[in-house]
Order: structure tokens, then sequence, then C-alpha cells
């Protein structure tokens, strides 16, 4: 059996994959697009630095985050019920927070690229509050938080791929099915309000398959099926297949300016990527692992959602810069970096802000038993 208190390799994971995030969402433009204004051979080294990023996206934050919350239920057993409202308030209590703050700090953005107007009549536009609360979609990373709430309410399958492991083959399953979801909703309601709702009912009810993962991976893990150094090899050439089917969708960006959402092989590269990332992790999780790494682990999730303060403020910055497509990015990326890692630790020892970043305790709305009855007796 596995020593289950410490695991070094999944915290230096984490880490890594949030600081991969916040140097990936700098590799494009101001629009989120593949420098489009710029010619193919001024793109090619931003879009190939982030082939290498994207190895590491948000889904593997899903794998890491459902792994670790099942993980905690084998030391701290606790009903489905009791669960649910733990992850509630851990996860939705930040996310009405962040979301209030993107709300009003996008406008900085807004006024420095001149559609300030448009973002003022966005926040008084209910539908606008809609894709903000339900998607996420005040800011590009936000997504995150409702995606992975969701994902917990179906607990109960990971615990079932956690005793039977073939279970989490259903990753593969449930990846086809929503490339092909996805095909028929953009084609049947492309232009209608709805669209980004069923795209998100379609993504969320696949990623299950990411949880089943993440629950067989524990089950193999404690049995120490995971660690053996046999399955290296193997991983090894998978990655590099897929790897390779990676470059060859950027390419194609590189060549047309425009990402390559057609490219099916680089559909199936971006998905599987993360898991593969995620099993070579447990395979190599015997190792050893700087401890330094492991330490700054806690700042992970703040990093993720601080990261955008400072991005807003490099890409306000640089909106008039004559610079190549890739020293903008690395002037995103540096300042990006150092300004996040520095508010985030000031922000972890504050108790009224630390929660809003996955640290210390959540506000109490009420004063507990024991503070009431403390000023009872006063």
């Amino acid at each position: 059996m596995i020593d289950t208190q410490r695991y070094p390799a999944i915290d230096s994971l984490r880490l890594i994959a949030g600081l991969s995030m916040v140097a990936l969402h700098a590799t494009a433009d101001p629009q989120g697009l593949p420098w489009p204004d710029h010619p193919p051979e001024a793109r090619a080294a931003p879009l190939y630095l982030r082939a290498v990023l994207y190895t590491a996206r948000t889904e593997l934050f899903l794998i890491i985050a459902l792994f670790l919350l099942l993980l905690a239920g084998e030391r701290r057993p606790r009903s489905y019920r009791a669960t649910i409202a733990e992850q509630a308030r851990r996860l939705l209590l930040p996310f009405l927070v962040w979301t209030g703050f993107y709300a009003l700090y996008g406008l900085i953005k807004a006024q420095a690229f001149g559609y300030l107007g448009p973002a003022l009549a966005e926040l008084a536009d209910p539908v606008a509050w809609l894709r903000y609360l339900l998607l996420g979609g005040v800011k590009y990373h936000m997504h995150f938080l409702p995606t992975l709430f969701v994902l917990i309410l179906a607990y109960p399958l990971y615990r079932l791929a956690q005793r039977q492991p073939a279970l989490g083959l259903a990753i593969g399953l449930c990846l086809a099915l929503r490339h092909w979801l996805d095909a028929r909703i953009y084609a049947n309601f492309w232009g209608s309000d709805a669209l980004p709702f069923l795209i998100r009912a379609a993504k969320l009810l696949t990623y299950t398959g990411y949880g089943m993962l993440a629950g067989a991976a524990l089950g193999l893990w404690q049995h120490g099926a995971l660690t053996a150094r046999r399955w290296l090899a193997p991983i090894i050439l998978l990655g590099v297949l897929l790897f390779t089917i990676k470059l060859d969708a950027t390419q194609q960006s590189i060549a047309t300016g425009a990402w390559a959402f057609d490219h099916a092989p680089g559909y199936w590269a971006d998905f599987l990527f993360p898991a593969l990332l995620f099993l070579a992790c447990m395979s190599l999780g015997q190792g050893h692992w700087p401890n330094a790494v492991a330490r700054h682990t806690r700042y992970a999730f703040g990093i993720y959602l601080c990261h955008p303060i400072f991005l807003d403020l490099c890409e306000i910055a640089l909106r008039d810069s004559s610079l190549t497509p890739f020293a903008q990015v690395t002037m995103k990326i540096l300042p990006t970096l150092a300004g996040t890692l520095v508010l985030v630790p000031l922000m972890a020892k504050r108790p009224a802000l630390a929660w809003t970043i996955g640290l210390g305790p959540l506000p109490q709305l009420r004063p507990s038993r024991a503070t009431a009855a403390k000023e009872q007796s006063c």
C-alpha cells in the first residue's frame, strides 16, 4: 500500500501546470487569436511555444483536483451530501467574488482598447451575467471553477472507477462523444444564444471521463501498479506521437492565422495529453522531487486565478507596440509571472483575502457556537 500522506510529484505537477497556464494565455494576441495580423514567420515562435505549454491544459488541473478530492475522501470519509456542500463553499464562494472583480476590472482593458461602451452595456445585460455565472464567461480562465464543481457532482462515478480501474478507459469514449456532439451543436445552433450553453453542457457531460481516469489512477496507485517504471517507456512513446500531431496542428495555425479547430487528430492530441502527463507523473512519483517546488504548490490555485490582473496590464502597455509577436509574448510572460508570484503570497498572509485563492478558512456568515457563547458571557 502506498503512503497517501504526501505525494510531492502531484504537488509539483500542480505548480508547474499553474505556471504554464500563465505563459499559455500570454501566447495569443489581446483578442485571444493566433496573431492573424502578422505574417506566418512572425507568429511561428509564439505558436510553437504555445504548443509546448498547451500540453498542460486546464484539463490537467481538473484531473489533479478530482484525484486529490478522492484521496482526501480516503483519509477523511464523508457522505456525498457533505462532500458536495463543502466543495460548493470552497469553489463557488470564491467564484462569485472573482466574477464580480473581473466584471469590473475588465473595464480597464475595455477603455484602453476602445470598447468601453459595449463592456458597460454588457454589465447591465442579465443574459451576460447568466453567462458569467453559469459558464464562467467573465474571463477566459474563470470557467474552471463552475466546471470543476459540476464534475464533482458525479463523485460516485469516480469512486466506482477507483474500485474498477478499467472504467478509466471511459475517457476515450467521453472524448469521442464530445467531438461528435460539438460538431452537431455548432452545425445546428451557430449564431444562437443557446450555443455556448449547449457546448458547455456537452463539455460537462463528457469531462466526467477525466474524473473516471482520476478514480482509476487512484485505485491503481493504491496498489502500487502506477508507480512501476515499466509504464514510462510507452508513455514517452505515446507522448512523442501526440506532440508530433500537435505540431502539425500548430503549423496549420501558423499558415492560416486561425486556430486549427478542424484538425481532428489535433483534437485528440490536445485532450489526451493532460491525461498522459498525469500518468507520467504517477509513474515517476517515487523518484526525487524538489521540496522547494512542492512547498509552493499551495499558491497554484491563486496563480491561476490572479494572473489575468497583470496580463491585462501588459496587453494595455503593448497595445500600440511594433514589437514582434514573440517579443510581445516575452514582455507579457515575465511581468505577469513576477507580479502574480508577488501578489499571491501576499494575499495568502491576509485572512480576509486568503480564502479567495483557496487558502485559509472561509468567512463565517454567522458566529460559531463558541463565539456566540463567548459574546453572551460578556
